[in-house]
């Protein structure tokens, strides 16, 4: 009854609306009022595209919209930059709101480029500063909070109080959707705001920051021990065909794809060179290297796991973070907010000495750990992660710990009932990879909170050059795709979701 009524009061509204839209957009400039808000402007876009005013790629084929810009300031020192669009005559009658990846520092405007052409009425906000890493928070220990939680919940607030003043109907639901940085945001929704959306995705969530920093720039550390530790991209890929050799097949299937990294024992070990032998082998400082990119991180006081390593079928993405220069993200988390120090190096970072340091000075505002998720099911809530098993940003094991210390907090049926997780084969951070790595998890979340469809297997899809070469399902925690024996293994059709 609630989506049949809200429904029709949100076609009713948007009808109404769009007989005089353009002269109600300007007027939110000055007839809308929100708390600790400027309405910096409102407009209407009708042209169908949009050019971002920071250099991000124009936005075409758009539905004409209302563009509100906010500036929220919960406290003196908060500068918190927000956008909300709102379809003119095709709202869907739910709210969007939309996060950003790494230090955040941007409007995402592809993201709600997106969210608009879907019917959404879509919010994004640069998290209370400009730039792509954390210098801004020296000295400004209200601008880090802002980044850590508060601007996602401001958003949230006034965005949808943006979307009642407009509409002149709450949002019907209401949505978030974030990877990465983004997933950390989604994590830190559910914990601390439960009652901000009614059902959130967290794509790659990297929702301990600080303790998985040690573990990436550790990756950096290994390949940069001594100059023969270095793996080059041709290392990388003898690296990688020799886990697939031993891995690959163990699903039954060679397809280029492992299914479940964490049974693979692999070991670099295999590739050192022998008696002289040159060419297609290792090092042992580079077997060295790769062996301790694969380990989990530990503190060696307490045996105190830290973070998981990378899994095998990985390692064509080790370059990116363990090249020649350390991961920007985390670097940024140690030279501009743990010590801050411009001149800390990646190459003195140590547990033993930082561990316990960084933590403190992190305080939670970066850590959503919680595993206590009842305040937020308990009101309808719904939290989808899906998480890439080829990720070389956020090791993917930590999803599937997360997702384990809820089912041990509320228990198995409560965690069925609002939790779901997907690990997705082949998949990079946040997309990419050698598998199916395109999906539409927006629409399984509405399934699922609207209708009250669990989602079972998720269809995904894998292109080249626009083509779509293979399509599988994916399969909810701890089930993989199993092929049922006949059929191509490139078709989704011919798999079933199983147990392992």
């Amino acid at each position: 009854m609630r989506s049949v009524v809200a429904g029709c009061a949100a076609l009713f509204a948007v009808t109404t609306h769009a007989q005089d839209a353009p002269a109600m957009c300007a007027s939110l400039a000055t007839s809308l009022k929100l708390n600790d808000t400027i309405v910096t402007s409102s407009n209407p876009v009708t042209s169908g595209q949009f050019m971002p005013p920071d250099g991000q790629a124009s936005q075409e084929d758009l539905p004409a919209f209302c563009r509100v810009e906010l500036t929220i300031a919960p406290t003196a020192d908060s500068n918190i930059k927000t956008e909300v669009w709102l379809p003119i005559a095709s709202w869907n009658g739910k709210f969007l709101a939309v996060g950003n990846g790494a230090w955040a520092g941007s409007i995402q405007y592809r993201a709600l480029a997106n969210g608009v052409r879907r019917g959404y009425a879509t919010a994004s906000t640069d998290t209370g500063h400009t730039g792509s890493d954390a210098s801004f928070a020296i000295g400004n220990p209200e601008k880090l909070i802002d980044f850590g939680y508060r601007a996602v919940h401001q958003m949230a607030v006034q965005g949808k109080a943006t979307v009642d003043a407009f509409y002149s109907t709450a949002p019907d639901y209401s949505y978030f959707d974030g990877c990465s940085g983004g997933g950390r945001m989604s994590f830190m929704e559910a914990q601390r705001y439960p009652d901000d959306f009614d059902a959130i995705i967290a794509g790659a969530p990297g929702y301990d920051r600080t303790d998985v920093a040690f573990q990436t720039l550790g990756m950096i550390q290994a390949t940069h021990e001594t100059p023969e530790s270095f793996l080059e991209r041709e290392d990388l890929e003898l690296i990688h065909n020799a886990a697939m050799q031993m891995c690959d097949a163990r699903d039954g299937l060679e397809d280029r794809l492992i299914s479940d990294p964490v049974a693979c024992d692999f070991d670099p070990g295999v590739l050192q060179c022998k008696n002289g032998e040159m060419g297609a082998c290792l090092s042992e400082p580079q077997v060295t290297a790769a062996r301790k990119i694969y380990s989990t991180i530990t503190d060696p006081r307490t045996g105190e796991v830290l973070t998981a390593g990378m899994e095998p079928g990985s390692e064509l993405f080790w370059e990116r973070v363990a090249a020649r220069e350390p991961h920007q993200m985390y670097i940024s988390l140690f030279q501009h907010v743990l010590f801050p120090d411009e001149d800390f190096d990646y190459r003195d970072l140590s547990v033993v000495e930082h561990l316990d340091y960084a933590r403190d000075v992190d305080g939670g505002v970066f850590a959503a750990t919680s595993a206590d998720l009842e305040p937020f099911i308990s009101r309808g809530g719904r939290l989808l992660i899906y998480h890439g098993w080829a990720d070389q940003n956020i090791p993917p094991v930590g999803s599937i710990d997360y997702y384990e210390q809820v089912v041990d907090t509320l228990g198995k049926t409560r965690t069925e009932e609002g939790v779901r997780l997907y690990m997705v084969p082949g998949m990079g951070h946040c997309g990419g990879g050698h598998g199916p790595n395109e999906f539409d998890m927006l629409s399984v979340l509405e399934q699922w909170r609207e209708k009250g469809q669990r989602p079972e297997a998720v269809h995904a899809t894998q292109r080249e050059n626009g083509r779509i070469v293979r399509t599988r399902p994916l399969c909810p925690y701890p089930q993989v795709a199993q092929y049922n024996g006949t059929g191509s293994i490139d078709e989704a059709e011919n798999f079933t979701c199983a147990a392992p």
